[in-house]
C-alpha cells in the first residue's frame, strides 16, 4: 500500500551542479543489453528530470514509460498476465504479494554490478530474503504535515488525528483503507501489523468516531490542502510534504511519538517481461551514483544509495525530515502484507467508514 496519485514535482529545484547543467553520462554500450527497447512502469513524477532521456542517449535503449497511481493498479495490471512491462517498481509489501503469487522474476545480479552503490543495511530485507527479486528505489516515512503557525506545538501523537477534537476541522488523512487503519493502530499504541479482527474493529470504531473532526480523507493530497490553508495537519508521505515545505516555511513535518510507518519503493522485473537483458540494464544504470543522487534530488525522497547520497549536499543529507533520526525509525514498521482475507476485512471495514 502506498500513495495514491503523485503530484507534479515541478517546485523541486536541483541543486547546483551536475544534475543542474544536464549531464549525458557517456557509459560503454557493453555495459547494456542489446538495442531494443525496455518497457518501465513507474509511479507518477518519481525520475530524475532528464534521467530517460539520459539513459536512452549513453545506451541507445530506447524506454517507454508508462505510468501507475497506485499499487493496487499495478497489481491488477500484471496479475491476469504481464502485458509487455520489463521493470516496475512495487513497494516492498506488494514485492512481498508478488512473490507470493509468482509474479516475479529473479534478479541476475551479476548483470547488476551498481548493487555495490546500495547501503548494505538495505541489501537483505524480511519482505524479500538476500534481495532475490528487488533492489531498493526509493525509502520513506509517513507521518504528519503541519502548519507551524497555527498550532501551539508540533503534533506529538497519531491520537492528535485519530483521536482528539482538539484539530477538530483542520485534520486530513489519507485515502488509503489499510494505512489509515494502521496510523489508529500505532495511536492504540499497537504495531501497525497487528490485524486481528478485534483490532481491525477498534480502529474502525476510532476513525468512526473521529470522522465528524476529519475534513478529508485527500488521494495523496495533503500537502496541497495544506498549502492552501484547508487544513493544519494532514498524515502524508514525507516526500510530499518535503515539496510543500520548500515551497513554505510555515509548513513541518513530525513523526509523532508512537513513530509512523516506514516504506520502500523497489526495482523489480516482472514474469513475462519481453526484454529482460535491458531490464537489468536500465536498473544498473538507476543504480549508478550520479545517477541516484540526480533522481533523489528531484523527487526528495530518502535514497538507500549510499554512493549518490555521498554526492549530495546536507540540505538533503541532514534533513531529519527525509533521513529521519535512529530513535524516530526504531519507533516506526515496515507494513507487512496481512494476506488476502485480512485485506477483504479490512476493505470491507472502510467502506462502513466512508459510508457512514
Amino acid at each position: 500500500m502506498h500513495r495514491s496519485t503523485r503530484l507534479p514535482i515541478s517546485r523541486r529545484k536541483f541543486l547546483a551542479g551536475a544534475a543542474a547543467v544536464g549531464i549525458t553520462f557517456k557509459l560503454p554500450k557493453e555495459a547494456f543489453g542489446a538495442d531494443g527497447k525496455v518497457n518501465f512502469y513507474n509511479w507518477y513524477t518519481y525520475i530524475g528530470e532528464n534521467t530517460i532521456e539520459e539513459f536512452e542517449q549513453a545506451s541507445g535503449i530506447e524506454v517507454q514509460y508508462d505510468l501507475f497511481a497506485d499499487n493496487d493498479e499495478l497489481f491488477a495490471k500484471l496479475r491476469g498476465g504481464n502485458p509487455g512491462y520489463d521493470l516496475i517498481v512495487p513497494t516492498n509489501d506488494y514485492v512481498e504479494r508478488m512473490i507470493i503469487a509468482d509474479m516475479l522474476l529473479p534478479l541476475d545480479h551479476s548483470k547488476i554490478p551498481n548493487k555495490k552503490n546500495i547501503d548494505p543495511t538495505f541489501m537483505d530485507a524480511a519482505f524479500d530474503p538476500a534481495r532475490k527479486f528487488s533492489l531498493p528505489y526509493m525509502w520513506g516515512t509517513i507521518g504528519v504535515g503541519y502548519r507551524i503557525s497555527a498550532l501551539d506545538e508540533a503534533p506529538s501523537s497519531w491520537n492528535d488525528l485519530m483521536n482528539s477534537d482538539k484539530y477538530a476541522g483542520r485534520i486530513a488523512l489519507m485515502s488509503e483503507p489499510t494505512t489509515v487503519m494502521q496510523m489508529a493502530l500505532k495511536a492504540m499504541g499497537k504495531s501497525l501489523n497487528d490485524f486481528t479482527d478485534e483490532n481491525i474493529a477498534a480502529a474502525e470504531k476510532m476513525i468512526l468516531d473521529q470522522k465528524p473532526n476529519i475534513v478529508a480523507f485527500a488521494p495523496d493530497n495533503g500537502q496541497d490542502l495544506l498549502l492552501a490553508g484547508e487544513v493544519d495537519l494532514a498524515m502524508e508521505w514525507n516526500g510530499d510534504i518535503l515539496q510543500a515545505m520548500d515551497e513554505d516555511d510555515d509548513i513541518g513535518f513530525v513523526l509523532p511519538d508512537e513513530g509512523g510507518l516506514l516504506w520502500e519503493d523497489t526495482l523489480c522485473i516482472p514474469k513475462g517481461a519481453p526484454n529482460v537483458e535491458n531490464a537489468h540494464a536500465l536498473i544498473n544504470y538507476l543504480l549508478d551514483a550520479q545517477v541516484g543522487a540526480d533522481i533523489a534530488d528531484f523527487v526528495y525522497y530518502a535514497t538507500p544509495n549510499a554512493a549518490a547520497r555521498a554526492l549530495m549536499s546536507e540540505d538533503y543529507t541532514g534533513n531529519p525530515a527525509i533521513f529521519p533520526s535512529a530513535e524516530a525509525t526504531a519507533k516506526s514498521e515496515v507494513s507487512i502484507y496481512p494476506g488476502q482475507e485480512v485485506t477483504r476485512k479490512i476493505d470491507e471495514a472502510w467502506t462502513r467508514i466512508k459510508a457512514s
